[in-house]
C-alpha cells in the first residue's frame, strides 16, 4: 500500500505519517530527510542536490525523483510507503505516477487560522530536538531530556503566510489531481482523534 499526506504546514503530516508506518508496517518517507541523507552519504543525487542549494537554487524535480525512485526500490519498501512532503506540485506528481502506483491520498484539512496558531506556538527543545507547542505544553525546558526549549527564527508569521500562499497556489491543485482517491480527515483535532478515521479507513482499503 502506496499513501501520499497531503496538507498545509503545521497540519501534522510528519505525525500521522510516523503512525500509520508503525501500524501497517510501512516506510515513512520524508522528503526532506530524504535530502539530509544523501548529502550526507556523500550519493551522487546527493552531491547533485547539494550543488543547486549550495548556489541557492531549487534542486530540479528530475533530481528529487531519482532519489525517490533509488530509495522506494529498497527492500524494506516492498510492503508500501508513506510519502510526507511529496509530490508539491501537479508536475511532480505526474513524474511519480510514472515511478509508483499510489493506492491512497490522505488530505489533512487544517483552517489556515490553525495554521498560524501551531507555527507561532512551536517549540524546539536544543539538545534532543522534541517539538512541543505552547498550547498544550507552556514550560521551558524539555519534558524528556530537561535542556531549553527555543523558537525557531522562521516560525514567524511572515514566514508561515508565505508558505500558506505557495500551498494554496501549488500544492492544493493535487486535491482534485488526486480526487479519484482522496481520503480528507480534519487535522485540527489531537493527533489519536485525527488519526481513528484514518485508521479506519486503511483497514478497509488494506
Amino acid at each position: 500500500m502506496n499513501l501520499i499526506l497531503l496538507g498545509a504546514p503545521f497540519s501534522g503530516k510528519g505525525t500521522l505519517a510516523r503512525q500509520i508506518a508503525k501500524d501497517f508496517g510501512l516506510v515513512h518517507i520524508s522528503t526532506g530527510d530524504l535530502f539530509r541523507e544523501n548529502i550526507k552519504d556523500g550519493t551522487e543525487v546527493g552531491n547533485l542536490a547539494k550543488s543547486y542549494m549550495d548556489k541557492g537554487q531549487l534542486v530540479p524535480d528530475s533530481v528529487t525523483i531519482a532519489m525517490l525512485k533509488e530509495r522506494i526500490s529498497q527492500k524494506d519498501c516492498k510492503k508500501g510507503f508513506v510519502l510526507d512532503g511529496f509530490p508539491r506540485t501537479i508536475e511532480q506528481a505526474k513524474a511519480l505516477e510514472k515511478i509508483a502506483k499510489i493506492d491512497a491520498v490522505i488530505e489533512l484539512d487544517v483552517s489556515f487560522d490553525e495554521v498560524r496558531r501551531r507555527c507561532l506556538g512551536r517549540r524546539v527543545c536544543s539538545k534532543c530536538g522534541e517539538i512541543y507547542n505552547t498550547s498544550t505544553y507552556n514550560k521551558t525546558t524539555c519534558k524528556a531530556c530537561g535542556s531549553p526549549l527555543f523558537q525557531r527564527d522562521d516560525d514567524n508569521l511572515e514566514t508561515v503566510n508565505h508558505r500558506l500562499e505557495v500551498y494554496e497556489k501549488q500544492t492544493s491543485p493535487l486535491i482534485n489531481f488526486y480526487a479519484d482517491r482522496l481520503f480528507v480527515v480534519k487535522g485540527e483535532n489531537s493527533p489519536q482523534e485525527t488519526y481513528k478515521p484514518v485508521k479506519n479507513f486503511l483497514k478497509r482499503s488494506d
